[in-house]
């Protein structure tokens, strides 16, 4: 007999078994399978990407059948393979498990939605040409096992093994693993079921976020072409420092042209913010603005969110999809992160920003597209060119005008205004109201924020969270409780990648005068005693500070005096303290 079509209510027709168990117990078949369903069950219940888990599914099957080759293959509703996976399957060869498809078999087994059963491949006209791969093993003959994966009624893959028979192999029933397989495809057809609609409700979520920016657009001019000639308030900037205006000054000249912008800048500092206003100031206001962090995304999924992808171009490609690139044609596209992408897919991005032409990801149809780009990063691009970590081909094409944003410390005069604009934004949320006094302003306008905006936010916000009163005060902030998780940045702080600007006062104590060391304070003296009284070095104190990350108390602990004293000292040599 060539091959059997197996229905599993009805099990194999009498004299088609490919060999029989003459020794085991049909009740330890029993539990083998079950045991396989309940491991493989938790393989699948795992999240991780699916190519990676129907490999270790097919190993773990290894391990409970006697079985040669296995693959899993994923067919969309013509019947065509779209992804196959095999045990040990990797990224770099997926391409190459299409040349191991059985595909007669696959075939009938996608048409009859039905297993199929061969006995001896060598024999079989559906595997024309085959022998085996190696050495081959004396007296012995290969068999074949298919079902299908359904989803429903639909046949949407198959599951394949390859097993071999020879005089030292123990048989068993070919139903026995044709049922066991059957559950196998079951589950396997859930998983894949779920990933597809999850990525059918992700696809549609972005299709209505984007509808809702247009409508935000239309509906608010201001947000648009009008706020070219607004404040920045208009855009969400919240300041007036000459630091900061002289950024916007530089955005508003750049957005009039099509050029490429790349935004420098530590990690707070706003970048989505002026990449917004480098669009909204610009002719393309009208058109859309479109946003990527690439370093939240894998490559792989990466090159599918900017170039999109065909139907069935991998595993959850269920429907045609349009890319960021696609969806900003006559707009901007910022892309956040530029410097944490792999020097492969920059060699893809670049041919788009040289030719302004690429193709889906599984496609052959090239699409023009007219996009500006604003790009963005916290890190050194120079350094990473001169080490070949970022191309410098494509340096030079994202890096046509650059634009540096200031750091928090550099606009110290916009922290009481931003510090009142997060507070408010708090209030609205919770239904409450706070008001910053004096001494709150003050502790804050001291504080050196290596966060920048967004750490400013947190304290904020943490502050009016646990604030007993609606007038925030001084001893209501963590850095005057000894509580401030922030202080452990100092050390990290001091030698980061981006210049620290520190005033004359704010020398370490290895920088000063030898004369300034000379000027101490009484130890002994009376907590409430004059400065004048207080013995201790600059040196020693500000070595106390440093090493404490600037919290008083902790330094007045260390030099045995209380923190009024060290207080007194601070202003006696005119220190300005940093904090966190």
């Amino acid at each position: 007999m060539d091959s059997q079509v197996i229905s599993p209510s009805n099990g194999l027709p009498p004299g088609s078994y490919v060999n029989t168990y003459s020794t085991q117990p049909s009740h330890t078949r029993a539990d083998m399978a079950l045991r396989g369903v309940y491991e493989i069950s938790k393989v699948l219940a795992v999240p991780g990407r699916l190519e990676t888990t129907l490999a270790n599914v097919l190993t773990l099957l290894s391990s409970f059948l006697d079985m040669r080759h296995g693959l899993v293959t994923l067919l969309d509703e013509d019947g065509t393979p779209v992804n196959v996976v095999g045990i040990g399957w990797r990224e770099e060869r997926a391409g190459a498990w299409f040349g191991r498809i059985p595909e007669q078999a696959v075939d009938r087994i996608f048409t009859t939605g039905m297993p199929v059963v061969v006995q001896n491949m060598q024999k079989s006209s559906l595997f024309p040409g085959w022998s085996f791969e190696g050495p081959e093993p004396k007296h012995s003959r290969a068999s074949f096992i298919g079902v299908p994966i359904k989803d429903r009624n639909d046949v949407v893959g198959t599951l394949t093994i390859e097993q071999i028979w020879d005089e030292s192999t123990t048989y068993h029933a070919a139903d026995e693993d044709v049922r066991f397989l059957t559950m196998v495809a079951n589950l396997i057809g859930q998983t894949v079921r779920l990933l597809e609609m999850v990525q059918r409700d992700r696809e549609r979520l972005m299709e209505q976020q984007r509808m809702l920016e247009k409508e935000l657009i239309r509906d608010n001019p201001s947000s648009s072409g009008s706020s070219k000639k607004g404040k920045a308030s208009n855009i969400g900037i919240v300041g007036t420092s000459p630091a900061l205006q002289n950024a916007l000054q530089q955005i508003r000249r750049v957005a009039r042209s099509h050029s490429a912008v790349l935004l420098r800048g530590e990690s707070g500092t706003g970048k989505e913010l002026f990449a917004r206003a480098t669009h909204d100031f610009s002719p393309r206001a009208k058109k859309p603005f479109i946003k990527l962090n690439c370093a939240a995304l894998p490559e792989s999924v990466l090159e599918s969110e900017l170039f999109g992808h065909e139907k069935g171009a991998f595993t959850g490609a269920v429907a045609q999809r349009k890319g960021r690139f696609e969806l900003a044609d006559g707009g901007t596209l910022f892309l956040d992160e530029i410097g944490d992408t792999s020097s492969a897919f920059q060699v893809k991005l670049l041919r788009v920003l040289q030719e302004g032409e690429f193709e889906r990801v599984g496609g052959t149809q090239t699409i023009k597209v007219d996009v500006r780009l604003v790009c963005a990063t916290n890190r050194n691009l120079e350094e990473m060119v001169s080490k070949g970590e970022f191309r410098a081909d494509l340096y030079y094409r994202i890096n046509v005008v650059s634009v540096r944003l200031p750091a928090l410390r550099d606009r110290r005069e916009d922290i009481p205004q931003l510090a009142r604009e997060f507070l408010r934004r708090f209030d609205e949320e919770h239904h409450t109201e706070h008001q910053l006094s004096p001494s709150a302003v003050r502790v804050l306008e001291s504080c050196y924020f290596p966060g920048n905006v967004r750490e400013l936010e947190n304290c904020v916000r943490r502050t009016a969270t646990l604030a007993h009163e609606d007038r925030i005060g001084e001893g209501d902030f963590a850095c005057r409780n000894d509580e401030c998780l922030s202080a452990t940045l100092w050390k990290s702080a001091v030698s980061a990648p981006f210049p620290i600007v520190q005033p004359r006062a704010e020398r370490t104590y290895s920088e000063r005068e030898d004369e300034e060391a000379d000027v101490v304070f009484d130890r002994d003296a009376p907590e409430d005693a004059p400065a004048d009284n207080v013995k201790i070095g600059q040196r020693e104190l500000m070595r106390a500070l440093e090493s404490t990350g600037w919290v008083q108390a902790k330094a007045a602990r260390m030099l045995g005096l209380t923190p009024r004293q060290i207080g007194y000292a601070i202003r006696k040599y005119g220190i300005e303290v940093r904090k966190f």
